[in-house]
């Protein structure tokens, strides 16, 4: 069982300004993204985080420390978040030691059972991606989601726009030293391109997670869809 969780949360979130000047810090239902994600973790049975932050890292790394959390949270900061998402994940690398974790993004709002599925992969040298085959989804964005082609539990192709694709990527992942070491050999180091490679040698796994909600907080559409969703499991 995965214990430590990686959290991505260093982007510039600029279709949510409005709403909040950084992303993390965005209210859904009452409550930060960031910590609907950590209270999620933890739910999920994690017990260590890795919140890897970039733009507006002051104060989010304020709003951390001023709260008590049912994990134990530590950051890192990004080499530069201008630079594709994988350059955070690097980021994290050091302070996993090789050993596996589950990676989640700050702004996907999710159910606590699907990082906990995840947690228990047995991941080994590669990266397994949680999935959603329910096409057409309407909380999810066609234009924007990330595209996935399986064949035998494994990702045969992996970007935006794909065609043809039978599955989302749902944002949440269990990873290894492989992902690490696909995204080191990386010009500008993107997620999507590192789990290409590890695909090619066939370490690129899935986990089917098709009976688990989630939603990816981007836009005023996507959190009002994300709000709608958080009030009615609290009535």
């Amino acid at each position: 069982m995965i214990d430590t969780a990686v959290l991505l949360a260093a982007g510039h979130g600029s279709r949510l300004r409005a709403q909040a000047p950084y992303k993390p810090l965005c209210p859904v239902a009452g409550r930060p993204l960031i910590d609907h994600a950590l209270a999620g973790l933890a739910r999920a049975g994690l017990s260590r985080a890795i919140v890897v932050l970039g733009y507006g890292a002051a104060a989010i790394e304020e709003h951390l420390a001023a709260r008590h959390w049912p994990l134990a949270v530590e950051t890192v900061l990004t080499r530069d978040h201008h630079q594709p998402n994988g350059v955070s994940v690097l980021a994290a690398a050091p302070r996993l030691a090789g050993r596996p974790a589950v990676l989640a993004m700050c702004d996907h709002l999710v159910t606590p059972a699907l990082y906990a599925r995840m947690a228990a992969v047995d991941v080994g040298d590669g990266a397994t991606l949680g999935i959603d085959r329910r096409i057409g989804h309407p909380w999810v964005d066609p234009d924007d989601v990330t595209w996935v082609r399986t064949q035998g539990g494994r990702i045969v192709a992996i970007g935006k726009g794909l065609a043809p694709a039978d599955s989302y990527d749902t944002g949440v992942f269990a990873i290894g030293p492989g992902l690490f070491a696909a995204l080191a050999d990386l010009d500008a180091p993107s997620l999507t391109e590192g789990m290409r490679r590890l695909a090619e040698t066939g370490r690129a796994g899935v986990v089917d997670c098709s009976d688990l909600d989630w939603i990816d907080v981007d836009d005023a559409a996507a959190l009002a869809k994300a709000e709608a969703w958080q009030l009615a499991l609290a009535a």
